[in-house]
């Protein structure tokens, strides 16, 4: 029997290339252009692996935020939220809009900048 690679062993393999074959052997505009690569690499390592948890915890937030809302989409979820933030139905004074969009926001950030000073601040709060 053979077993495909998984996309996150495809991707993590091209990093191992880049960081330990490649970018060795780079000088000057190559060499940070190969760095940009390992780190886009990295970014999609970690979206792999939270992708799902992520969309599944904004589901449930979202579900939570706006009675009604089963059976829609996330999708269909976010454009119902962003049209009563515009409507001015929710406002920053809600603390549970407040908790759902800092939630989302960390949870983007772990994956888009997990060495982002701020982020350690944010999940001390």
């Amino acid at each position: 029997m053979h077993d495909q690679p998984s996309v996150s062993e495809l991707v993590q393999a091209v990093k191992n290339f880049v960081d330990h074959s490649a970018m060795p052997e780079l000088k000057g505009r190559a060499a940070f252009h190969a760095r940009v690569a390992s780190n886009v690499l990295a970014t999609i390592l970690r979206d792999l692996e939270a992708r799902e948890g992520n969309d599944a915890a904004e589901y449930e937030r979202l579900k939570a935020l706006l009675p009604g809302s089963d059976g829609k989409s996330r999708e269909a979820l976010n454009e119902e939220l962003r049209d009563k933030i515009r409507s001015g139905e929710l406002t920053v004074a809600s603390a549970a809009l407040m908790d759902h969009l800092k939630k989302t926001a960390i949870a983007q950030l772990k994956v888009d900048q997990p060495k982002y000073s701020g982020l350690a601040t944010a999940l001390e709060d």
